[in-house]
């Protein structure tokens, strides 16, 4: 109903006014640009929803209006083309802070808008004018959603009721872009964090390779002298500082890949078939019809070399962890359709439970069961980066009749 918006504190035209609707999107300044990075957002749903008012007020012009510190900005307009005045023009400006609706039969008696440009036909002739505040829940007031017309009227209540209905639409449509600014901003963050570990860990195990490389040189020449030798007690030191040593190197080398892999995608016709051959032949495996490892094929539009890493641990995986009961099997299959393709991995292991399919996906996450072989955590935390960095994610479940099943999605590059 008309007149029932709430009065209050909360409604005062803040200092912080400029900051507050740059969470919407709705001001603009070069300090602020950094904090909130520019997203395109579709003005299509308020150009709606405003047409729909002056159609429902039997009036040619509508118009959304947000208020700056020192601005009147027309974010979407029906009738004429939007545009930008200084606050102390415009019309709304002077009643958007009231709570309540305003109606306005003739704005040419009207005493708070009888000067006003838009009215004395400086800029325009208004003479009806309906304007109601919108505001937040937090009791922020963005602005006004409002209709006019040249001639002088009175709406119905049921009119101004469904003007109101309207505003408090176009509240929650800005709200809805407030919230996507805000995931913008904070996707933008965790990329950037991301990436400067990535290049942290990839630094630092660069760095620490070379010295382990060379104390494990000293351990090979070590273990090669003849004094040392049979029974002697430095014999069996030298075999465990060189096992734990080449544990450190390969937990090492899969910090580096997983820092590397990513960034720098150069996607290429690639056969799946081909790559799957290639993992097989790395890892000694059997591949074919029958063998350990099989394969489909298809093309995809993937970054080869990314795609050959990420098959080749999920398969190395399921070397690591397959079943005491049974002969190891892997299958690699495809689909693809306009939205992109599809690779799934299944195989017959020990298989992962539920509650730890989405934790393996860290990096640094391992399961720790009786059983396992030894690793870095590091592998499947990879194949999800490559995926990610492809536009596309990577999830496990289980494989029908015992084992573990990925999936990894390829969309289209657009």
């Amino acid at each position: 109903m008309a007149g029932t918006h709430s009065t209050g504190t909360a409604l005062r035209d803040a200092a912080n006014r400029d900051e507050l609707l740059q969470e919407y999107g709705l001001a603009s300044s070069a300090s602020e640009a950094s904090r909130y990075p520019a997203v395109e957002l579709s003005l299509e749903p308020l150009q709606n929803l405003v047409e729909l008012a002056a159609k429902l007020c039997g009036v040619p012009f509508g118009v959304i209006n947000v208020v700056t510190s020192d601005e009147q900005r027309q974010v979407a307009a029906v009738g004429f083309e939007a545009a930008v005045c200084a606050r102390e023009d415009s019309m709304c400006a002077q009643v958007f802070l009231s709570g309540r609706t305003t109606v306005v039969p003739d704005a040419s008696q009207d005493p708070r808008l009888v000067s006003n440009p838009f009215v004395t036909g400086e800029i325009a002739a208004v003479r009806f004018y309906a304007s109601v505040p919108l505001e937040t829940a937090s009791g922020f007031v963005l602005g006004s959603l409002c209709v006019f017309s040249n001639t002088a009227g009175t709406p119905e209540q049921d009119q101004l009721d469904m003007l109101e209905i309207l505003a408090r639409q176009a509240v929650q449509l800005l709200e809805l872009q407030r919230r996507t600014l805000q995931l913008n901003t904070a996707l933008e963050e965790v990329r950037e964090s991301n990436a400067k570990l990535a290049e942290f860990a990839g630094r630092v195990s660069h760095d620490l390779r070379g010295p382990l490389t060379t104390m494990l040189g000293y351990v090979e020449m070590g273990e090669d002298d003849p004094e040392v030798g049979g029974d002697h007690p430095a014999a069996e030191y030298f075999q465990l500082i060189g096992s734990s040593g080449h544990r450190m190197l390969r937990m090492l080398e899969d910090v580096l890949t997983y820092s590397r892999m990513g960034g720098g995608i150069q996607r290429q016709r690639t056969s799946l078939q081909a790559v799957a051959s290639e993992v097989a032949r790395d890892l000694g495996l059997p591949f074919g019809p029958d063998a350990v490892l099989d394969s489909g094929d298809m093309t995809l539009q993937v970054d080869r070399g990314q795609l050959r890493t990420l098959l080749q641990n999920l398969v190395a995986n399921a070397v690591n962890y397959q079943s005491p009961e049974r002969d190891l099997a892997v299958r690699i299959s495809g689909t693809s359709n306009y939205h992109g393709s599809t690779v799934v991995v299944a195989d017959n292991g020990k298989g992962i439970a539920p509650e730890d399919r989405q934790r393996v996906l860290e990096p640094l996450v391992r399961l720790h069961r009786e059983g396992d072989g030894q690793g870095s955590g590091l592998g499947l935390a990879i194949c999800r980066r490559i995926a990610e960095a492809h536009g596309g994610e990577l999830s496990l479940k289980e494989t029908p009749g015992g084992g573990t099943t990925a999936v990894i999605s390829f969309p289209d590059d657009v």
